[in-house]
């Protein structure tokens, strides 16, 4: 008699469909998701020490608080943002598709970018 189970679709790479993935790739994923938030306790404590440490700007009353609400920000929603990624890569890696392309990086850039310009931007009004 022939079997007749049916077998899990196969994915792009010929891996059958929810595959269990390399145990190293599952830990790298899980690494990186922990980077993330490593980077996000350390906007939260950069944005709370700016605040909390450093001498009002002579002359800018809000500026430690224009350049610590964005860090703090980011660092509150970065959590967020990291798990969706790790649950995304971990169904691509059991699914056998590519690991799709990350804005993490790219938001951090834009927006710790301008947090620098604007500190340096307050620094160089304040002097």
């Amino acid at each position: 008699m022939e079997n007749t189970a049916s077998a899990p679709a196969p994915g792009h790479n010929g891996t059958p469909a929810d595959a269990e993935p390399d145990v190293r790739f599952t830990f790298a994923n899980e690494r990186t998701f922990l980077a993330w938030s490593r980077t996000a306790l350390a906007l939260l404590i950069a944005g709370l020490a700016i605040v909390q440490v450093l001498p009002p700007f002579p002359g800018l009353p809000g500026a430690r608080r224009m350049l610590a609400v964005p860090l703090i920000a980011l660092g509150a929603l970065l959590p967020g943002g990291a798990y969706l990624e790790w649950r995304r890569n971990q169904h691509a890696m059991r699914h056998g598709h590519r690991l799709p392309r990350s804005l993490l990086p790219r938001i951090l850039v834009i927006i710790i970018t301008a947090v620098a310009l604007l500190a340096a931007l307050v620094v160089l009004r304040g002097s």
